[in-house]
C-alpha cells in the first residue's frame, strides 16, 4: 500500500450505496396494516355519512377496539396522543375507552378526522394507512442506510471465503475479543473501559483484523469527529502486537471533511474504499 495517492483514492468515493430494499420496507408496511384490517374495515362505514357523529359513537360504544387505529390516520405510532386547548389538556389513550365518548368525538372533530371521512376525502382507510404508513417508514432509512456498509463489507468477506463464527465475527466488542484470544488490547480502550465494540474481526493463524466501516453519504461534523477518532484509534492499535486495524469507508460525505479525513489516511495504511474492496483488497490485505 506504499505510495496511494490520496485524491485519486478519494475521488472514486460512490455517490450511493442504497440497495432496492433501501427505500421502504413493505413487508414490515403490510405487517403493520394487516393488524388493524378489521378495524379499519368497521370505521370504512362513516366514509361518506350523514350523520358521522351519531355513527362514530355507535361503533365505539359497539366496538371499542376501533380506538386504537385513530392514532394511525393522523399519522402517530403512539397509543396516546397529547393535546391542550384553550380549556384543558387531555391525554387520549386509544388502547382503551379512557375518556368519555364525547371527548372522542372532539378529537374526532377537531383534529379534521371527520371532515377528511365525512367529505368522502378518501375511498377506504385500509388504502390511506398504507399510505400513512409508506411515509412513516421513510423515516426508517437512516437505520438501514447505516447497515448498508456493513452488509456491503460483509459481502466481500464472505467472496473472500471467511466463515461467519469461524473466522470473521460481526459485533464484537473489545473485551470479548481480550477473553477469545487472549489479547491485552488496553492500549486500544482509550479509559480503559473496553466497551469498543467493532462491526467484524477476522482471525487468522497469525494475526486479528478488528474491523470498522461506515459510510457518509452527506457531510457534517460527526465526519470531523470519526476521523479523529480512527486516526487515534489507528495508532493506538500500532501498540498491539498481533492486531490489525482495518477501516473501511467512502461516501461523498467526506468530501467536504477530507482534511481530517487525508490525516488519518497518512496514519493508517490499512484504510480503504469500496473501489479497493472492487479490486480485491482483502485478499493482500489480510494474511
Amino acid at each position: 500500500m506504499m505510495n496511494r495517492n490520496f485524491n485519486d483514492w478519494l475521488s472514486k468515493f460512490k455517490t450511493s450505496i442504497s440497495n432496492y430494499s433501501y427505500y421502504v420496507d413493505f413487508n414490515k408496511i403490510y405487517g403493520n396494516v394487516d393488524k388493524l384490517k378489521i378495524e379499519l374495515n368497521i370505521l370504512n362505514s362513516l366514509i361518506g355519512s350523514q350523520n358521522i357523529e351519531k355513527e362514530f359513537r355507535n361503533i365505539i360504544s359497539t366496538y371499542p377496539e376501533t380506538l386504537k387505529c385513530i392514532p394511525i390516520l393522523l399519522a402517530v405510532r403512539s397509543n396516546e396522543i397529547f393535546v391542550k386547548d384553550e380549556v384543558n389538556e387531555y391525554l387520549f389513550k386509544f388502547n382503551k375507552l379512557f375518556y368519555s365518548i364525547d371527548d372522542y368525538v372532539k378529537f374526532m372533530k377537531e383534529t379534521g378526522l371527520f371532515d377528511l371521512l365525512e367529505n368522502h376525502l378518501i375511498n377506504n382507510l385500509y388504502d390511506y394507512v398504507l399510505g400513512v404508513e409508506v411515509g412513516l417508514d421513510s423515516n426508517g432509512r437512516k437505520n438501514r442506510g447505516g447497515h448498508l456498509m456493513e452488509n456491503l463489507v460483509e459481502s466481500y468477506i464472505v467472496k473472500a471465503g471467511y466463515e461467519k463464527n469461524v473466522n470473521y465475527f460481526k459485533e464484537m466488542y473489545l473485551s470479548d475479543i481480550e477473553k477469545k484470544w487472549g489479547l491485552d488490547l488496553s492500549a486500544m480502550s482509550g479509559d480503559n473501559t473496553s466497551t469498543k465494540r467493532f462491526d467484524f474481526v477476522i482471525k487468522t493463524d497469525n494475526q486479528v483484523y478488528v474491523i470498522e466501516t461506515n459510510f457518509y453519504a452527506s457531510g457534517g461534523s460527526k465526519l470531523n469527529e470519526t476521523a479523529r477518532s480512527y486516526k487515534m484509534l489507528a495508532e493506538e492499535s500500532k501498540k498491539v502486537d498481533g492486531v490489525t486495524f482495518i477501516w473501511f469507508t467512502d461516501g461523498q460525505g467526506w468530501i467536504s471533511a477530507r482534511k481530517n479525513l487525508e490525516e488519518t489516511f497518512n496514519v493508517l495504511e490499512t484504510m480503504y474504499s469500496i473501489n479497493d474492496l472492487d479490486n480485491g483488497i482483502l485478499k493482500s490485505a489480510i494474511k
